[in-house]
């Protein structure tokens, strides 16, 4: 079963947002835009983590937060367009595990949320993206990519590093054994139509990143 990720936000726009990056990092999310019925939620059924917008309508986030920690340890963090430093402290001080100002990158808030639930000893995401070398297989959101040899193997080398930068020769290496093309720029040709086949089926992932002068990275 994926996590529980509760987001109390009143932004719809924002919230929908979050939710689909929540989604595909493989976490169950849920949405509210009113902080009385998230906090009788999180009574009745604690989520795995909670991400609490601080200015909400009627019973705001601070008081949001307070409540919770005075029957739960649930993870919380607090999104916020107030930079205001001692909103910041406060905000922790009630008992925030991390505090994130808007603007800011749907990836980092995923970022923050792995860590912060890896860190709780809790169950991490179900994989988005899963390679089978064994079969050669390829599954995003358990549905089956159709890759050309040379697309799996590129994806596969990526997948086996994740954060790292490979560069176009060092995946033409990992390809060799399908006869890739030595022209380098078959790799971006490869790259692009793996994007294609990734956007069709989650067009808010973008796991494949191009890094300037160097090659490309896999980031989910």
């Amino acid at each position: 079963m994926n996590p529980a990720i509760m987001i109390v936000e009143d932004e719809a726009e924002l919230a929908s947002v979050v939710a689909d990056y929540a989604r595909a990092a493989g976490y169950a999310p849920t949405v509210f835009d009113d902080g009385a019925m998230a906090l009788e939620a999180i009574r009745r059924a604690p989520p795995a983590l909670v991400v609490l917008d601080l200015m909400l309508p009627g019973l705001d986030g601070l008081s949001v937060c307070r409540a919770v920690r005075a029957f739960s340890d649930v993870p919380i963090v607090m999104v916020t367009a107030r930079v205001e430093e001692v909103d910041r402290l406060l905000g922790l001080e009630t008992g925030a595990d991390d505090y994130l100002c808007k603007p800011f990158s749907p990836r980092e808030l995923m970022a923050r949320i792995k860590a912060i639930l890896r860190r709780a000893g809790l169950p991490a995401a179900a994989p988005v993206l899963a390679v089978d070398e064994a079969a050669r297989r390829v599954a995003l959101h358990g549905q089956p990519l159709e890759l050309t040899p040379s697309e799996y193997a590129i994806l596969a080398a990526l997948v086996r590093r994740p954060g790292q930068v490979l560069s176009r020769a060092q995946l033409l290496d990992a390809a060799q054994a399908d006869n890739l093309d030595s022209n380098d720029r078959a790799i971006d040709s490869h790259v692009k139509n793996l994007r294609r086949k990734i956007a069709a089926v989650a067009p808010e992932l973008e796991p494949i990143r191009s890094i300037y002068g160097l090659g490309y990275r896999y980031d989910l």
